[in-house]
């Protein structure tokens, strides 16, 4: 079976440091090549992959402003539907706009949706729901208005984490800095607790962090920058739990299932995905406001920390993603 992995081209496949739908798009590729499958990935020149390799830019514009998102989305979606023929079928990672082609082209789609930026992207989807073959990543972040082939939650490396049985004293916000994720309700949430919390990601909002964020800091409220997989694992496995209090219905949430994955809990806001990522009371803390947050950090003790790392163990691995998305693609070439 020959596929074409389409990448988004913001980042390097896999990122450098931020980069989630170049991470999980790096993990369907890598986990399918172990499967046999004959894969050629579409991603930025610079990306990394033990299949093929196709681009037509050397790196992606978040990392080289010169050039213009717009058109370099253009060249790359159109740079693998004029080699459709090549593949047995086309696996989109990278929003709606492929979408456009699926109908000039005799190569099957299949298309992850990583999460809706709007509503008003729902039209394109809905035109093409007799043959989009959709995937959710979570049951939560479906549109009723869509048909959709299954849900498969995104699969990380298990090899990439430690686990870790005594952890340090500090809670960690690991994430972009943004009010959707919820970065001044983890200081409110730490400083209620009177626990250290290390602030780890990228500032995505300026404002925000030099109003709501930056005044804040001092040695309990530490913020330490972008942290890439290497920092990544030591700060995930040493934290006595990852603090979540997200701001909107995330479709996911990759540091969730990172973390668990070190043996490290959860304590996040009651929204979107989260109860199909956290067992409550188990490998974490589903809650509801800043106060009950700070109650779940006194109740860390009752958690097993192994619990966290065998539950995220069994469901959101490579293997298991890449195994489901296998099935998939031969339920479509079948049909």
């Amino acid at each position: 079976m020959k596929a074409a992995i389409l990448a988004p081209v913001a980042w390097r496949t896999p990122p450098r440091h931020y980069g989630p739908w170049e991470q999980v798009t790096s993990n369907i590729a890598e986990g399918l090549i172990k499967l046999g499958v004959d894969i050629t990935l579409f991603a930025t020149g610079d990306s990394i992959t033990a299949g093929k390799l196709d681009f037509i830019c050397d790196k992606g514009y978040e990392e080289d402003r010169t050039q213009h998102a717009k058109v370099l989305e253009c060249l790359h979606i159109s740079n693998l539907m004029e080699k459709a023929n090549q593949f047995d079928i086309i696996h989109n990672n990278f929003d709606f706009l492929p979408l456009t082609y699926s109908r000039l082209i005799k190569t099957p789609i299949i298309t992850t949706i990583h999460g809706f930026s709007s509503q008003h992207i729902i039209p394109v989807y809905k035109k093409y729901n007799s043959i989009g073959n959709y995937v959710s990543i979570s049951n939560s972040d479906r549109s009723p208005e869509l048909n959709y082939l299954a849900t498969v939650y995104n699969g990380l490396d298990t090899k990439d984490f430690e686990f870790n049985e005594h952890p340090g004293d500090y809670l960690l916000y690991f994430g972009r800095i943004h009010p959707d994720k919820g970065t001044a309700e983890a200081i409110e949430i730490a400083k209620k607790s009177k626990r250290k919390l290390l602030i780890a990601g990228i500032v995505q909002d300026e404002r925000y962090f030099k109003e709501k964020i930056e005044p804040q800091l001092n040695e309990q409220i530490e913020y330490i920058g972008s942290s890439g997989p290497k920092k990544r694992n030591a700060l995930l496995g040493n934290a006595m739990a990852l603090l979540h209090p997200i701001n909107f219905n995330e479709p996911f949430g990759l540091s969730v299932a990172e973390a668990m994955l070190c043996g490290t809990p959860v304590i996040a806001f009651n929204k979107g995905s989260m109860p199909e990522l956290i067992k409550n009371k188990e490998t974490g803390f589903l809650v509801n406001t800043i106060n009950e947050a700070a109650d779940a950090v006194e109740d860390l003790k009752n958690i097993k920390r192994i619990d966290c790392y065998n539950w995220a163990t069994s469901q959101f691995s490579c293997d298991k993603m890449a195994a489901d998305y296998f099935k998939l693609y031969h339920k479509i070439l079948e049909a």
